[in-house]
Formats: C-alpha cells, structure tokens, sequence
C-alpha cells in the first residue's frame, strides 16, 4: 500500500497535488511519502512480533540523510555496504549497535572506520577478508565482532544480476567450507564470533527459495553451535519483492516462511528489508516535452532519462507509468524515452497508455529504490532534486544539482599546444 492516489483526476502525494510540486520545484524530481515509509516499516516490523529481532534496513535502495533519519527513529538498524553509507548512518543519528556492514571488498579504511564506530558486526564474506578484519582490529588492540556470511547454493528466481544466493555469486562462503572458516576463525583472538548471515538476493515474489535458505543455514547454526561456538545473531538478509507487475506475499507471510525452522535456535534474528520499505514510497515525476510519429512507431519523449532512473534498461525492468492529470478513453501504444543519447534510454517500450500530449506530466511508479541513488550525470545532466511529503508538509531533502555541482572538483589546466 502507499499513499499515492488520485483526487478528483490529479494525483496526490498524500495531501499534496504533484502537479502543483512540479510547478514548485520544476521536473523531473523524485518524491517521497513519509507516510508511506512508515507503515512499511511498522508493517515489516509487526510481522517478525513475538520474536527476539532486529530490522537493519539495507540503505543502498534509498539513502537520503532524512530518509534514514525517519526510519532510525522508527526503532530501524541499517545494513550498509560502504564507508560512505557509514558517515550517511552516523550524520543522521542512526545507532552505530545497530549496524551491520556487508559486501565482498571492504578495505582497512572501512573496517577500522566500523570498529571505531563500535558497529553491531561485520559481515565477513571470504577467508582473505577474515584475516584482513582481524588484521586491522589486532592494530587498531579491539575485537572485531563478525558474522559469516553463507552462501546457500539455491536460485531465487530474479534477475541474475540481483541474485546473490547462487554457488558461482562473488557473495558469501560456500556452504561446504563454513565449518572450516569457522574453525579457522577462532583461533583468531582479535576476532568475536557472534553471527551467521545468508542473503539470496532482491525482488523475490516467490516464498520457496526463503524456506530453502532458511532450512539450510539452520541446520549449519546447529552445527557450529554443536562445535561450541556460541553465536548471537541469525542475519536472514532481504529480498522481498514489491508489485511493480505482479503481487508479492506480505511481509507476514515472508516472515513465516523464514521463521517456521529458525525460530527454536535461541539467536536474535536481524533481517535486512530494502526495496519492500522504500520501492513503493517514492515516484519519479517527469514532463511530456514531445509526441514523436514515425511511420512505425509513436515516441513520448519527456525531460527524465536513464541518469535519473537506469531500472529499465539494467535490469529490464518495469515501471507502471501514470499521467499525473487522470486520463481516461482511448489508449495507444508508445516508447516513453529521455533525450540522453542512448538508444537505452527508455521508461517504456511498447506501452499503452492514455493519448499523451506535449506539457502532460507523467509520474513513474514504484520507483523510490535503486532510483536517485543509482543516478548519474551521464551526458552533463544535473541529478533531479528528492522532495519528501509528510501530510500537507513538504521538504525539500536534496536539491537540484546546478552546473557549479557537475563541475566541482574538477580543474582546468593549462597545456602546452604542442607535444614534445
């Protein structure tokens, strides 16, 4: 559910008309509704009640300070991925006890920037990395408290370019080998075994692949913990999809498939929701600036491009696309593209929609994760301002990049104008 909706034929982001946005701020822009953001999150939250948890959300779908901000004050842990996304977590008052830090390269810097921040733990994905964290944490005369992440050898039936549970991934231990990562792990005194962790990847609609994961690495907790070694932390990852075409289980019902074989384990379960918090609560709103006929195809070129929301054309991805003044009758058949230079540059190929005219805005749908934070500035384009709405109130919590943004860092040298 979210709170974009249509009142007599405009379409309102909860109390505010985007029309009136567009005129505001200028197009294209992404927005936001805050109420949205937190009946996902209490919704998720509700669904693991009764058991010992902790949701971290995985900030690399949306990670505007204020974004966090909210959701830290919700009661939300974050799964980060970067140092930089760190710094995102510590600016906005996030509770670094409630950090978790993934991915397969981190370097000294990150890891002693996560030990110096005191994080909840590291999730370790190779045998290089664990001596590396125990490395760092043996100079820096700290403990590092690390989790393994498993690999568990299934496909989840997504796009193969978000799907991380598969054994030829670059993520995580394979399953043959954990006992002996484990093993070799304690004898390293600057480490603290407190975790396993597992992810299989992102926009799964199908509950089979999270029963799979979760009876797998519950039976590798029961045997690291039958060798002795008293772990903590279940990390069960994400991966929940949202209705961009088709409709999902609930968030209770993901959490019953997980649960059902963990939940006698006795660890605290962290789950790592992303996309499902923040996917539906934002949309990229755009202007219809030409109707191009060809003798074989109609164009709705708008002032959006694949800089602002590469979805489409990465993971050939789908995006209902609404007309921002409600039209109704005759439907036809058009590609919505940008005017970035690519033939990849496209919202829609093939798409009915309602008869379309210079000016109209459109609003891209279920677009609030892997939209701005995947943006660029590819062909000079300034990156599109975020608005957040909460009820009547409007902030504006990133503005437009102006020239002097796209050039800054960069220096004009003098050369000579002849070579040697």
């Amino acid at each position: 559910m979210n709170y974009f909706e249509y009142r007599n034929d405009q379409l309102f982001a909860e109390d505010v008309a985007l029309a009136d946005l567009a005129q505001r701020v200028g197009t294209p822009f992404y927005v936001y509704s805050a109420r949205t953001l937190r009946r996902h999150f209490r919704v998720f939250d509700e669904a693991f009640a009764g058991t010992d948890h902790l949701i971290c959300y995985a900030m690399k779908a949306l990670s505007n300070l204020s974004i966090l901000k909210l959701l830290a004050a919700m009661g939300s842990g974050f799964d980060i991925v970067s140092v930089g996304e760190l710094m995102r977590c510590l600016r906005a008052g996030a509770d670094p006890r409630k950090i978790v830090f993934s991915g397969v390269g981190k370097t000294d810097e990150e890891i002693a920037a996560a030990l110096e921040a005191e994080i909840l733990m590291i999730n370790v994905e190779s045998r290089p990395e664990l001596h590396r964290v125990s490395e760092v944490a043996a100079r820096m005369r700290r403990r590092a408290p690390v989790s393994l992440r498993v690999n568990p050898d299934l496909d989840p039936g997504t796009h193969p370019h978000i799907s991380t549970g598969h054994r030829d991934s670059k993520f995580g231990v394979p399953l043959s080998q954990v006992d002996e990562y484990y093993a070799e792990a304690r004898g390293l005194e600057n480490l603290e075994l407190v975790g396993l962790s597992t992810h299989i990847g992102s926009q799964i609609t199908d509950m089979a692949p999270f029963s799979e994961a979760a009876a797998k690495v519950t039976a590798i907790v029961k045997s690291v913990c039958g060798a002795g070694i008293a772990l903590k932390y279940l990390d069960i990852g994400g991966g929940l999809g949202i209705p961009y075409q088709e409709n999902p289980p609930p968030p209770a019902e993901y959490a019953a498939a997980m649960l059902k074989p963990i939940r006698g384990l006795g660890l605290k379960i962290i789950a790592e929701p992303g996309r499902v918090l923040v996917g539906n609560a934002g949309v990229l709103v755009t202007r219809v600036l030409y109707v191009k006929e060809t003798d074989v195809k109609r164009f709705v070129v708008v002032d959006g491009a694949m800089n602002d929301l590469i979805r489409p054309v990465l993971y050939e991805a789908y995006h209902a696309i609404q007309h921002v003044e409600r039209r109704v009758g005759k439907l036809e058949v058009a590609d919505v593209v940008g005017p970035v230079c690519e033939s990849g540059d496209f919202f829609a190929r093939e798409r009915e929609i309602p008869q379309t005219r210079s000016g109209d805005l459109l609003a891209i749908m279920s677009a609030g994760a892997y939209g701005f934070v995947m943006s660029s500035n590819y062909n000079s384009r300034p990156r599109a301002p975020e608005i957040l709405v909460d009820g009547t109130d409007v902030h504006v919590i990133r503005d437009r990049e102006s020239f002097e943004d796209l050039i800054r860092g960069e220096h004009l040298v003098e050369l000579r104008t002849h070579g040697d």
